[in-house]
């Protein structure tokens, strides 16, 4: 019933957040400040499409693709002569690697440009080769994210990535191949798909053990409310009453030998490492690509989600911001208690220092509702998620993901009106 009623609050809320509104933007504000940021490269360009997938992404095509990598490289100039300064880079897509000699250039771009301290980037297992790790090596890639989803072959064909990927078999012997290349090594996987089972579960939990590898990003399956048909046909309808007992086995079968990066990241390398989910290190990051999203100075924007549109408005000198939203007090003070402790703790002066004596009251009926039904505990000036909070703060991820997903099904939607 608890679940139930913060899944369907949680839906509604951040259904809000992400609601533009008209409240466009041309153009965003000159940077007044140093302070830390994460810069995001978006890649939207695939061999072939997953079912699930909500992300922005096209089928690749060669000129088309090398065109959108001169154009996001024109997009990171904008931000710089705007006075804006990063000091880590997460490439995601898509495939960042798909054009691989693009992508050297464009993060060869970035360290000029920025103090670059950490570079991620996402690829896909059958880009893990000898061409490809030593390219990533020379640009000072610290941390490699692969996306496995699962090893279990079934899940795999249903999936549409055997094929492309591999049997599980041979995704695996290519992860042990790589671990000890970058810093980091994260294993994208995916729980809850409608034909998995608990055994399926524990072999691929059986898997990652057995690898060794570095870090494990363990989403649940979300689905857009666009996305849902197709997947519903492809893979069948999802069952969240089955998320939570796989969710607390992966916990138990991971921890203590993985300590929590957030809810559902589970690392063994040392803290301060990168992950998915940079939101939760990061108070604010740039989204640069088609069909991005980015939080600059209280302003949540995205890009336009058409290729051709991105490469036609930066040709012209201009952003291609297509939406925004100027959060309000609260909302910002929410967004960032939902995210900090995203990251399992959040010391409790944090929001008073960024916010002054407005931040806790907007949010302390939140806290209390957490406290009383054991969701949070206090201890040596943090507030720290409990077993049971960690799982209901997956649910609230999974579900502004799921919002911001909708968002950009709204925005394919209208794109080809």
């Amino acid at each position: 019933m608890i679940k139930s009623l913060i899944a369907y609050l949680a839906r509604r809320e951040f259904a809000r957040t992400v609601t533009f509104q008209g409240d466009r933007r041309t153009d965003l504000p000159a940077c007044q400040d140093q302070l830390p940021r994460l810069l995001y490269l978006h890649i939207p360009f695939c061999e072939r499409l997953c079912p699930y997938c909500s992300f922005n992404r096209v089928v690749f095509e060669e000129d088309l693709c090398r065109a959108y990598f001169q154009t996001l490289r024109k997009e990171i100039r904008f931000y710089k002569d705007r006075g804006y300064n990063f000091s880590s880079i997460y490439v995601g897509g898509g495939t960042p690697t798909i054009l691989l000699e693009e992508l050297e250039e464009t993060l060869v771009l970035t360290r000029e440009l920025f103090p670059i301290r950490n570079i991620s980037v996402e690829t896909n297992p059958n880009h893990l080769n000898d061409i490809t790790i030593g390219a990533l090596k020379r640009l000072g890639v610290n941390r490699l994210s692969v996306g496995v989803q699962s090893f279990h072959n079934g899940l795999l064909k249903e999936m549409d990535r055997y094929d492309k990927y591999g049997s599980g078999e041979e995704i695996a012997l290519r992860l042990k191949d790589v671990l000890g290349e970058f810093e980091t090594v994260n294993a994208d996987m995916i729980f809850n798909f409608p034909s998995q089972t608990m055994e399926m579960l524990e072999g691929d939990l059986s898997t990652l053990i057995d690898i060794g590898i570095d870090q494990i990003t363990y989403y649940p399956l979300m689905v857009s409310d666009h996305t849902k048909e197709e997947m519903e046909t492809k893979l069948g309808r999802v069952n969240y009453r089955k998320e939570e007992a796989f969710y607390h086995r992966i916990v138990k079968g991971l921890v203590p030998a993985y300590r929590f990066s957030s809810a559902w990241c589970f690392s063994r390398t040392k803290a301060g490492s990168i992950i998915d989910e940079y939101i939760v290190d990061y108070d604010e990051y740039a989204g640069l690509g088609s069909g991005s999203i980015g939080y600059l100075g209280g302003t949540c924007y995205a890009n336009t989600f058409s290729v051709p549109q991105y490469i036609a408005t930066i040709n012209e000198g201009k952003l291609p911001l297509m939406a925004s939203r100027d959060f309000s007090l609260p909302d910002k003070v929410r967004y960032d208690f939902l995210m900090k402790l995203f990251g399992m703790k959040l010391p409790a002066s944090f929001l008073f220092k960024k916010y002054g004596k407005r931040a806790y009251p907007g949010i302390f009926l939140d806290i209390a509702a957490f406290f009383i039904i054991g969701a949070l505990k206090y201890d040596s000036g943090y507030f720290q998620l409990t077993r049971k909070g960690s799982y209901l703060w997956v649910i609230m991820m999974r579900e502004f993901f799921t919002s911001v997903n909708n968002f950009r099904d709204y925005c394919r939607r209208d794109m080809v009106k």
